[in-house]
């Protein structure tokens, strides 16, 4: 088999990779080749031996039976299926995990387990937690647990359902830049659209994501729709055969969608979890061939399906979720004889918050209301006007067109003769960053400069006798606030400067210091009370001795935190930083207690009677 240099790569690595880890996901974008991996990781390793492949849709799972089938006795699982498991044949496929007692089984027999889709791995959850801890305490000592995904993260407050609980290290394999370059995959060619009338505000995002209930009729209600529509056509004249995926919130929006579209005459359909398997799979073939220009989804083309034809992608889902966002537009990047490009039609905001796709960055864990941040629907851009090194402006047109609606195009500025819209040609824009008043009280390119001159500077001028003798009464009297950048200080004079080689091994690191700390906290009694949100700026008024850090605790914090400038490179205390903040930040999130029971620190190990 003819594998791509990733692929060969992972491969040759393959030997010292499960020599070091037991649980571990290879990380590679959509279109990458994950499922021929895995087969060939199986041709090549684990022959003859015994091996579970579990999947949480049917459509993922044929996939691999047809790639695994060919030279292997392959078995799928059904939740009235009893006995001895691997009588007969050598893998296990399954999208159900109710045949309990003979998966039980299974796992304590397996050479290894493949996961595909691992970011859906819920430690927490009831199926996989029992697959877990079965494996954990059952399996092989020398089996492995590999997850397959393009999108390592979990949006979720539960510190007990986190990806690092399930594995030990992400192996990152490939990405999307280096894959368009060899041409596995195509560029993604972005048009995004701001819906100035969809009101987003009002709706409770509290369960991590927009409810559909309020998201969809918000969208019916907006030019969302007619939007996309618009700019549909004007993209899929320029193409020579268009074949496009929309991704809709519900069927209402699907169903008003799809009329839309049938208004210009173009050939569209409808496919949504609730289409059986036998009409998919023909509408899927429908549209593979062309037959079918818009195939417009609810809920299904996100994950296990290929259509390297599809040209053009319209986002119709504002969502607060990076992977559904990451996973949607890499279904349009896949090669094709005579494809150089995949449109991506935002109309969703989706552009503007997370970025695109190629530049989105994972964590194996995120705090409390990590999500919250993303109801700024042009946190990307705003990130992007601060950064240290580029500093990119988006202008938004406002030019009215003949059918009356703005264009809301968002471009870069300086990208176009005389800053000119590219889609109406016009000069009418706005720079969003001033018109959004995105330039919050700090921001992270900020906070970091002012840190690293701040810190070392009133360090160096201060009495440390004096300083040093405070500790006690700075932490005693400090509000919950005040815990926090404290937590920050102590965070970065402990946290270990090292580079790490995995994910893994960085919240290895980050989280055995935070461990530190709140042993300190409860042993001392000094408990931190959960906050809705961590703000950056609390660590620079720290800096700073200002409004909400007062001078005991920000001089008694620059004291722990400032021998490190003389101690340390600059490269070691630029990681510490880094690992400080997200320290900072679960210690704000996540509170400080008592009743303190996280997978890396039980509060009852430290309580003094």
């Amino acid at each position: 088999m003819h594998l791509r240099n990733w692929q060969q790569k992972i491969i040759d690595d393959f030997p010292s990779i499960i020599q070091k880890y037991r649980r571990f996901i290879l990380k590679a974008p959509t279109g990458a080749g994950k499922t021929v991996l895995a087969s060939e990781i199986v041709e090549r390793f684990y022959k003859n031996q015994k091996i579970i492949v579990l999947c949480h849709r049917l459509v993922l799972l044929e996939q691999l039976e047809t790639a695994l089938s060919r030279k292997h006795s392959v078995r799928k699982l059904t939740a009235a299926d009893t006995g001895p498991a691997f009588e007969g044949y050598d893998i296990l496929l399954s999208t159900n995990m109710r045949a309990k007692e003979m998966l039980a089984d299974a796992i304590s027999k397996a050479d290894l387990i493949i996961v595909d889709e691992a970011h859906r791995v819920s430690p927490n959850g009831t199926a996989y937690k029992r697959i877990i801890d079965n494996f954990n305490e059952n399996g092989k000592p020398n089996a492995h647990f590999i997850g397959l995904t393009a999108s390592p993260e979990r949006i979720t407050n539960d510190q007990r359902d986190q990806l690092n609980l399930a594995f030990d290290t992400i192996i990152d394999c490939a990405n999307i830049e280096d894959l368009i370059a060899e041409g596995v995959l195509v560029q993604p060619v972005y048009r995004p659209h701001f819906v100035h009338d969809l009101n987003l505000d009002s709706i409770d995002i509290s369960s991590g994501d927009f409810p559909v209930t309020k998201l969809s009729p918000a969208i019916i209600k907006s030019s969302m729709i007619d939007y996309a529509t618009w700019s549909y056509n004007e993209e899929r004249l320029k193409l020579s055969k268009p074949i496009s995926a929309w991704f809709c919130a519900d069927i209402s929006v699907a169903e008003v969608t799809l009329s839309k579209i049938q208004e210009f005459g173009i050939s569209a359909a409808i496919i949504t979890a609730g289409t059986s398997i036998k009409e998919r799979m023909e509408l899927l073939a429908r549209h593979e061939s062309g037959e079918i220009e818009a195939m417009v989804s609810v809920g299904v083309l996100t994950e296990g399906w290929d259509n390297p034809y599809c040209n053009i992608i319209v986002h119709l889902r504002p969502t607060l979720s990076k992977v559904l966002w990451g996973q949607s537009v890499g279904r349009g990047l896949r090669s094709a004889p005579g494809k150089d490009k995949c449109v991506i039609i935002d109309v969703s905001s989706n552009w503007s918050t997370f970025g695109p796709v190629e530049k989105l960055e994972w964590s194996l864990w995120s705090t409390r209301r990590s999500h919250v941040k993303y109801m700024n629907r042009f946190n990307w851009i705003g990130k992007q006007q601060d950064g240290e090194e580029v500093h990119d402006t988006y202008l938004l047109c406002k030019n009215e067109l003949e059918n009356k609606m703005r264009c809301s195009h968002i471009y870069r500025k300086n990208a176009y003769k005389d800053d000119t819209c590219p889609v109406c040609g016009t000069y009418a824009a706005t720079d969003i960053y001033k018109e959004q008043k995105l330039d919050s009280s700090l921001n992270e390119g900020g906070l970091h400069r002012l840190f690293f001159e701040r810190a070392p500077q009133v360090y160096g001028e201060m009495n440390l006798s004096v300083w040093e003798s405070l500790g006690g009464t700075a932490w005693k009297s400090a509000t919950d606030k005040e815990k926090v950048f404290l937590g920050f200080c102590m965070a970065f004079a402990e946290v270990s400067g090292d580079e790490t080689n995995s994910e893994s091994e960085y919240w290895d690191a980050a989280l055995a210091t935070e461990a530190h700390i709140r042993a300190h906290l409860v042993k001392h009694k000094f408990w931190i009370k959960k906050q809705e949100d961590f703000e950056l700026s609390l660590i620079a008024d720290g800096m700073l001795a200002g409004k909400l850090i007062r001078t005991l605790q920000a001089h008694y914090g620059i004291s722990l935190c400032g021998i490190a400038f003389q101690t340390h490179t600059p490269a070691e205390n630029e990681r510490k930083y880094q690992k400080a903040i997200k320290i900072a930040e679960r210690l704000a999130m996540l509170g400080c207690s008592s009743q303190d029971s996280l997978p890396y620190f039980n509060a009852a190990d430290h309580l003094t009677a």
